[in-house]
C-alpha cells in the first residue's frame, strides 16, 4: 500500500426488499434476519483481515449503518455518516418490483443494459452517481491521509461505480464489474499522483451466512 490510503468497501447485508426483488434507492427496507447474520458473520472476517482501520464511514441509509454497527461492536470506535455514498437514487421506482418495473419499462431499462444512461423513475444517472461517489471516497482518503486505511460500508451501485472511477474507465465503466453480493467487500487502494489500484473485488465474507445476494 505504502503511501496510498486503502479504501475497505463494504456492501451492507441482506435487506427486506432484496429477498422481494424491489428498486430501493434511497428508500430503506431493514435488514432481514439472514442481512443481521450476514454483517456479524462479516464483521469477524472484516476485524480478522484488516484489523481496526484508522477511520469508519458509512452510507446513512439503516441498512448500511446497520451492517456497520455490527463491524464496530466489535472493533470499538464509530462511525461517520456521508449521504453521498447511498444507494443510486432511482426517483419513483423505490418500493417497486423488478418485474414491475419491467413490465412498464422496458425501453429504458433496455437502454441502460446497452450502455445508456437513463434517469431511472426520474432518479439520477450513473454518471451523477459516479461523480458522487468518487468525490465522497476521494475527500474520504485524503480526510484519513496516506498510508492509512478506511473501511465504507455503502451499496452495490456506488461500489460498481468506483471501482470503475479508480481504474479510469469511461462511462459506462461500471457494467464490467459484477453487482457486489451482500457484505461483500472490494479494496481499492487511493494512490493520488501514482495512480491508483482495484486490489480486490466483491469478495465475499459472509460464508456462515444463509445465503448472499446479488441483487
Amino acid at each position: 500500500m505504502s503511501g496510498a490510503t486503502r479504501l475497505i468497501l463494504v456492501r451492507h447485508g441482506e435487506s427486506r426488499w432484496n429477498v422481494e426483488e424491489r428498486y430501493q434507492g434511497h428508500a430503506d427496507s431493514g435488514l432481514t434476519a439472514v442481512g443481521i447474520e450476514q454483517a456479524e458473520a462479516a464483521a469477524k472476517v472484516l476485524k480478522a483481515r484488516f484489523g481496526r482501520p484508522d477511520l469508519v464511514v458509512s452510507s446513512d441509509l439503516p441498512r448500511a449503518w446497520d451492517t456497520a454497527q455490527a463491524f464496530l461492536r466489535l472493533a470499538g470506535g464509530a462511525a461517520e455518516r456521508d449521504p453521498r455514498l447511498r444507494e443510486s437514487d432511482v426517483g419513483d421506482w423505490a418500493g417497486r418490483t423488478f418485474t414491475e418495473i419491467a413490465a412498464e419499462y422496458p425501453d429504458v431499462l433496455a437502454e441502460a443494459a446497452r450502455g445508456g444512461d437513463p434517469r431511472r423513475g426520474g432518479g439520477e444517472t450513473f454518471t451523477e452517481l459516479r461523480q458522487r461517489v468518487w468525490a465522497a471516497l476521494v475527500d474520504i482518503a485524503e480526510q484519513a491521509g496516506p498510508g492509512r486505511s478506511v473501511m465504507v460500508f455503502c451499496h452495490g451501485g456506488p461500489i460498481r461505480v468506483a471501482a470503475a472511477a479508480a481504474l479510469g474507465i469511461p462511462e459506462p465503466g461500471h457494467l464490467a464489474f459484477a453487482p457486489p453480493v451482500n457484505t461483500s467487500v472490494t479494496v481499492i487502494d487511493y494512490g493520488r499522483e501514482r495512480g491508483n489500484a482495484v486490489v480486490e473485488y466483491n469478495a465475499p465474507t459472509a460464508w456462515a451466512a444463509d445465503a448472499t445476494r446479488t441483487d
